[in-house]
């Protein structure tokens, strides 16, 4: 068994808030969580956890380091907020360096190891937690820091300007109507059907997917709209630091936008952690009882273009496929049959992975983790070795991946164990099959 101090990896971020820390500051800023933030919740898995270790066998890097107890869920629990709670925070400032580590990198927050443990313990939320503590003390590492930091300050996860993602739009916009004269991309239509959503990366490096979205909206005839305010982003760094605040920022920022607009709902892109925090944790930590406006992921909009009709599929995707089920859509929202009858719909012969849709492993990008930047990307690799293998066991060579943070984990993944294989959106598989309007 290995031991979390015989791996510390230098993190200017990391290294930077533990120089600062005295213990009785960590003692003061853990008391004040657990009696002001987590309620009983805390103490009932505290209390009920077994140390069983049933945990074991769901978790990804557990798994790729050859079973290694440290590893385990149940390990990274007690090496973090049960000592904390054991010892009512009195620990020294390096321990917060090590626990920093564990719920940082060594936890993508994915929740599968509650589908296997016999009392419910939702290990995810302990490890949130124990994030929430470490970025109370500014324990932080550098890259994902700075990435919450863009939020705070532009209310997007890239920095884009506010006149740069309208251009991004305008020139999207531009681009398509090469291939269809008559598209449009509305910009703050009030009263739309759809309030439509993307994630920051897509106006800074992935561009096409705008382009693509609007070719399926307009081929569609859904009548929907972006908004040109800050709120555009849905993506959220922030919750997956621990800065809740900012978290409930971004998310009143996205529901007031459209709101503003009176739309009927938001469709979000697709991203499996923005939509976890719209729908599950932003909301909660503004006191919304419900969503003030209804959202819906588009994997659940594609399936309504499809099965009413509205986008026509001549032919199907002729190369065997498997799917990826991303961990806050599937394991967080239920939708691994309707992604799977989207997939069906689209492509002639689906191959799944072994284990599948709860229970798939996730892709070790998400909770964060690869936001957390270069010294980190060996964890990564080193943490899914279990992800490849079953990547390798399809015997395919396209991966259907409707989430951003999964293309980035899996395409790391696949070329670090040279699978020779290419993710694909859901968007970009209707786009290039589709029925396209006639000029």
């Amino acid at each position: 068994m290995s031991h979390i101090a015989d791996r510390l990896i230098s993190d200017p971020g990391l290294e930077s808030g533990v120089a600062a820390l005295t213990t009785e500051r960590i003692q003061e800023v853990v008391t004040r969580m657990l009696e002001g933030e987590t309620g009983a919740k805390l103490k009932a898995y505290h209390e009920t956890c077994m140390r069983c270790g049933l945990c074991s066998q769901a978790c990804h890097y557990y798994k790729s380091h050859d079973d290694d107890p440290s590893y385990s869920p149940v390990n990274k629990a007690t090496e973090t907020m049960y000592e904390l709670m054991d010892k009512k925070g009195k620990v020294a400032p390096q321990r917060i360096y090590e626990m920093a580590q564990i719920a940082f990198t060594e936890c993508n927050l994915c929740k599968r190891c509650a589908h296997y443990c016999p009392v419910g313990i939702d290990i995810g939320y302990i490890m949130s937690m124990v994030r929430r503590i470490c970025y109370l003390l500014d324990v932080v590492p550098q890259y994902i820091r700075d990435t919450s930091h863009s939020h705070a300050s532009t209310m997007n996860q890239m920095w884009v300007k506010d006149d740069e993602w309208i251009d991004s739009l305008q020139w999207q916009e531009d681009e398509a109507r090469d291939e269809f004269p008559n598209l449009r991309i509305p910009l703050d239509k009030e009263g739309a059907e759809v309030y439509y959503s993307v994630i920051a990366p897509e106006p800074k490096f992935r561009t096409q997917l705008i382009y693509q979205a609007a070719a399926i909206m307009h081929a569609a005839g859904v009548d929907y709209t972006m908004p040109s305010e800050p709120g555009w982003d849905n993506s959220d760094m922030c919750m997956f630091v621990g800065d809740f605040e900012n978290m409930g920022r971004l998310k009143r920022a996205h529901y007031e936008s459209a709101q503003k607009l009176r739309v009927k709902r938001i469709v979000m892109g697709e991203c499996g952690h923005a939509f976890r925090s719209v729908y599950d944790m932003g909301n909660r930590w503004l006191g919304y009882k419900k969503m003030p406006v209804p959202v819906i992921h588009s994997v659940e909009f594609y399936h309504e273009l499809l099965t009413s009709g509205k986008i026509k599929i001549p032919k199907k995707f002729d190369r065997p496929v498997t799917i990826q089920d991303p961990c806050n859509i599937i394991r967080g929202r239920g939708l691994m049959d309707k992604l799977r009858e989207v997939v069906h719909m689209l492509c002639e012969e689906v191959v799944e992975m072994t284990p599948n849709r709860e229970h798939n492993y996730c892709c070790c990008a998400g909770g964060g983790v690869i936001n957390c930047g270069p010294p980190f990307k060996n964890t990564r690799m080193e943490g899914n070795r279990v992800k490849a293998d079953q990547l390798r066991a399809t015997g395919v060579k396209d991966v259907v991946i409707p989430c951003h943070n999964c293309h980035g984990g899996l395409e790391d993944i696949i070329g670090y164990y040279d699978l020779g294989m290419h993710g694909k959106f859901i968007g970009d598989i209707i786009y290039e099959l589709m029925e396209k309007p006639e000029v």
